[in-house]
């Protein structure tokens, strides 16, 4: 028994060759480019759609502006597609979608980040200001969360401050790196 499949990879490719021909054509006469077929956009979503549903996206609260991401990459890109180079539509989407949704958590995290920064800086100057004295009533107004989720704050803060420290400094060493053969080519070109 076949497997069916929510994207028949063979008719996304006719339909984009299609759709290629078109746009050449249009650009050729210089009339408007023509809209992307709605068997592409069908296409398209079902593709983020689905790649949302994996274990390692699909519990994220922000899924649905994921897909609009990877929707919205596919479309910028969608003239990058050669059928010449690749007769593979759905992985070269699945692609473009995985990466919009890394894309999408990194600048969730990253808003997560700043919330939960100036979250802690609030709690410090208002200690700081009020000596002690609004950390009980904080507690109560629910400023200041349970245990866990004070420690969960930290922790991601500190996950993200450490991964930031670590990027900076691998983009300083391969920039050193760069320098250091510089250099040597420099020298050795003079010689």
């Amino acid at each position: 028994m076949a497997k069916k499949h929510y994207v028949n990879n063979e008719k996304f490719l006719e339909q984009m060759k299609e759709f290629r021909d078109k746009v050449k054509t249009a650009k050729e006469s210089g009339t408007q480019r023509p809209r992307v077929p709605e068997y592409i956009g069908e296409c398209i979503f079902k593709i983020a759609s689905h790649l949302a549903r994996k274990p390692n996206f699909a519990n994220y609260t922000f899924k649905d502006d994921m897909i609009s991401d990877g929707v919205e990459n596919c479309l910028l890109y969608i003239d990058n597609f050669d059928p010449d180079k690749s007769s593979n539509p759905f992985a070269y989407f699945t692609q473009i979608i995985y990466f919009a949704f890394l894309r999408r958590i990194q600048k969730e995290k990253k808003q997560l980040y700043v919330k939960y920064k100036s979250m802690e800086n609030e709690v410090i100057n208002s200690l700081i200001e009020n000596n002690g004295e609004d950390l009980v009533a904080g507690h109560l107004n629910g400023i200041l969360h349970d245990s866990y989720s004070e420690e969960f704050i930290r922790d991601f803060i500190n996950t993200f401050e450490d991964n930031k420290r670590r990027k900076i400094r691998k983009r300083k060493s391969k920039l050193e790196e760069f320098m250091e053969n510089d250099d040597a080519n420099a020298i050795t070109s003079a010689s």
